[in-house]
């Protein structure tokens, strides 16, 4: 096999820069980044939730998380309030503007978005899913046991 897991890693990372700079445009004609769009998307529909909840769901790194909140803060579409059971840690909801903006917004770039896969059928859809799955669970995975990367065929079972 060589070094040719290379080249498809090369074509999922090219893959992923190309809809990010695709979907970007959409969301910077609403003045927001990709990780502050990314925020109002995971609350938006929800009463809000805490950092580590937002850090599972979305994109964006622990890192990164509590500078964009702060700029969203800022910007008055989430606030943040000390958990009541935990008060090294923070909720965080949308504001009556935040919620605003995601209902706005979100159709707009969803819509962008689902012209790269205008073409796709159904049966296209599933082998993308399945290929990406399979990826991904062997990524979670790490390796068997004995050491060795499990293979698709072997993944097919796991959830």
């Amino acid at each position: 096999m060589g070094e040719r897991y290379l080249k498809s890693v090369r074509l999922l990372a090219e893959c992923m820069q190309g809809f990010e700079r695709f979907s970007g445009e959409s969301v910077r004609r609403h003045g927001l980044t990709h990780a502050q769009f990314d925020i109002i998307a995971t609350l938006g529909n929800t009463t809000g939730m805490s950092y580590k909840e937002l850090g599972e769901r979305t994109l964006i790194t622990k890192g990164t998380l509590t500078g964009v909140i702060e700029r969203l803060e800022h910007k008055g579409l989430v606030m943040r309030e000390r958990s009541t059971d935990d008060k090294r840690s923070f909720f965080v909801r949308l504001t009556p503007a935040g919620d605003r903006v995601f209902c706005e917004v979100f159709p707009k770039v969803v819509a962008h978005g689902k012209q790269l896969f205008s073409a796709y059928s159904e049966a296209d859809f599933d082998a993308l899913d399945a290929a990406l799955s399979t990826l991904r669970a062997s990524i979670a995975q790490g390796s068997h046991a004995d050491g060795l990367p499990l293979l698709p065929s072997q993944l097919k079972d796991s959830p």
